[in-house]
C-alpha cells in the first residue's frame, strides 16, 4: 500500500479541510508551505473562480495542493475540466460517487481521494481507481454523515486496500495518534484550520470556534436530509424549531440563505451559518497554518512515543 506522503507528496500526511467559501488559496497555499496538502474548495464556486484560484496558490507556493469538488454542483464537469487542464496534482470529492470521472482524472496525472462517510461507497471508489480516501465521521463540521470517525475508520480500514485518511474530530497530536491505532494513513483536519492566521473568516467566526465547548455543536437539517454541523447560535436555534415544526425544507432553506457569507465576511456569531466540528473545544489560539501541522504531529510523536499496553490484569507493561 502506497505510503500517504507519497500519495500527496507532502511532508505530513494531512489534508486540509474543504470548507466551502472559506477555503481560498491563501489558506491552501499556507497549508501546503506548512508540509501538508492545501485544498481550495470549489463548493458553490464558478469554473472562472477556480482556475484564478488555482492560478494564485501556484503564485504563493511551490509545494503540491488540491481542489475540492463537490459532485452535486451544477457545474460539476466544468469544475473538472479546469483541474484536468490545470494539472492540479490532487482532487478530493464530495457529496456522491466520482466513480464516472475517476478513470479521467487519473488520465490527467490527477491523484484522486473520495472523502465518504459510510463503508459501503468506499469499497466502489477503490474498485473504481481512488488514490485513497478520507472516512469522515460525525463529528465533522459542515455536511455530514451518521457513524463516528471511531467506528467507521478501523471498519473503513479492513473493507479496502487503499490508504484510509481519518477525518471528523481531529485537531491535535492525540487525534491523529488516534487514528493511527485505528488503521488511517493519514489526517484530514478542518476546524482547526479555521482559526489559521491565514484563513479569511472573520475575527467573529474565529472567535465562536475558540470560545466553543465540547457542547457547543448541533446537527441541523436532518429533516431534509442534508445535515450539516454548525455552533449554537440564534440561527440554529431558529432551524432546530422549524425542524421540530415539520417546516418544509423550501422554509429552511430560505432561512438559511445567505447565512454562510454573513458568518464568513462578517463574522456575526448569531445570525451566522458557523460551521464547526465537534472538536472545537479544543481549538483555543489563533496561529500560522504552518505552526498548526507542526504542533500536531510534534505532540502526535510524543503520544506515540510515551504510549503504554494494558495486560489483562490491568498493570500497565
Amino acid at each position: 500500500m502506497e505510503n500517504v506522503c507519497e500519495i500527496l507528496g507532502t511532508e505530513y500526511p494531512i489534508i486540509q479541510g474543504a470548507m466551502a467559501r472559506i477555503a481560498d488559496c491563501h489558506l491552501a497555499a499556507a497549508v501546503s508551505n506548512g508540509g501538508g496538502l492545501g485544498i481550495i474548495a470549489a463548493g458553490g464556486q464558478s469554473a472562472d473562480w477556480l482556475r484564478d484560484q488555482i492560478k494564485k496558490t501556484r503564485e504563493m507556493t511551490d509545494k503540491p495542493f488540491g481542489v475540492n469538488i463537490m459532485l452535486l454542483a451544477d457545474n460539476v464537469e466544468d469544475l473538472i475540466r479546469v483541474v484536468c487542464e490545470e494539472k492540479v496534482p490532487v482532487v478530493t470529492t464530495g457529496a456522491g460517487n466520482p466513480g464516472k470521472y475517476i478513470a479521467g482524472l487519473k488520465e490527467c496525472g490527477i491523484k484522486v481521494i473520495p472523502v465518504v462517510a459510510n463503508v459501503t461507497l468506499a469499497i466502489r471508489v477503490a474498485r473504481a481507481g481512488a488514490d485513497a480516501v478520507v472516512a469522515e465521521g460525525t463529528e465533522a463540521g459542515g455536511h455530514i454523515g451518521e457513524t463516528t470517525t471511531m467506528a467507521l475508520v478501523p471498519q473503513m480500514a479492513d473493507a479496502v486496500d487503499i490508504p484510509v485518511i481519518a477525518a471528523g474530530g481531529i485537531a491535535d497530536g492525540r487525534g491523529i495518534a488516534a487514528a493511527y491505532m485505528l488503521g488511517a494513513k493519514g489526517v484530514q483536519v478542518g476546524t482547526r484550520f479555521l482559526v489559521a492566521d491565514e484563513c479569511i473568516v472573520a475575527d467573529g467566526y474565529k472567535n465562536a470556534i475558540i470560545k466553543a465547548k465540547d457542547s457547543s455543536t448541533v446537527a441541523t437539517g436532518r429533516s431534509t436530509g442534508h445535515p450539516v454541523r454548525i455552533i449554537k447560535n440564534k440561527l440554529a436555534k431558529k432551524i432546530l424549531s422549524l425542524e421540530a415544526q415539520n417546516a418544509p425544507e423550501e422554509e429552511i432553506n430560505q432561512l438559511c440563505t445567505g447565512t454562510l457569507a454573513a458568518a464568513v465576511r462578517d463574522g456575526d456569531a448569531d445570525n451566522g451559518n458557523i460551521m464547526s466540528g465537534q472538536i472545537a473545544g479544543l481549538v483555543n489560539k489563533k496561529q500560522p497554518a504552518a505552526e498548526i501541522i507542526k504542533e500536531m504531529f510534534e505532540e502526535a510523536e510524543k503520544v506515540y512515543e510515551n504510549r503504554n499496553s494494558i495486560c489483562r490484569t490491568g498493570r500497565s507493561v
